[in-house]
């Protein structure tokens, strides 16, 4: 059983644990949608509230690891880039159409990728 994630002032960021691979089934589901048939607006209305929700909590947790990066660290500029654009995006109001669902689910892929960036070891610095 999954819960709705609508968390507008980030309450939440630091006491759940990302659940992944439901969240990543459902943006694929969406990306792959080339219209709303068989979706109402209150579909695409909880759908995108829950990507906003969980979106907010992946940007916290790319927010902390940019956080830890050194400050010539390569990973900087380009996450940076992704925890503006998140920033932008999330403060346009959600809506109730399919598009800005799937907006809401490649904002959060784009997170996951960037997370994930984050979370590769790298390489030591060279003396």
């Amino acid at each position: 059983m999954s819960a709705v994630l609508h968390d507008p002032e980030a309450l939440l960021d630091q006491e759940l644990p990302l659940d992944r691979a439901p969240i990543t089934a459902l943006v694929d589901a969406m990306l792959a949608r080339k219209d709303a048939s068989g979706l109402r607006a209150g579909d695409c209305a909880q759908i995108a509230l829950l990507l906003t929700g969980h979106a907010r909590i992946v940007a916290a947790e790319v927010h902390r690891h940019f956080e830890a990066l050194a400050k010539d660290s390569e990973l900087r500029p380009v996450t940076d880039q992704v925890l503006q654009e998140a920033k932008r995006r999330l403060s346009v109001t959600s809506q109730t159409t399919l598009a800005h669902a799937q907006q809401r689910a490649r904002l959060v892929k784009a997170l996951y990728r960037a997370l994930d960036q984050l979370l590769k070891p790298q390489p030591a610095p060279s003396p």
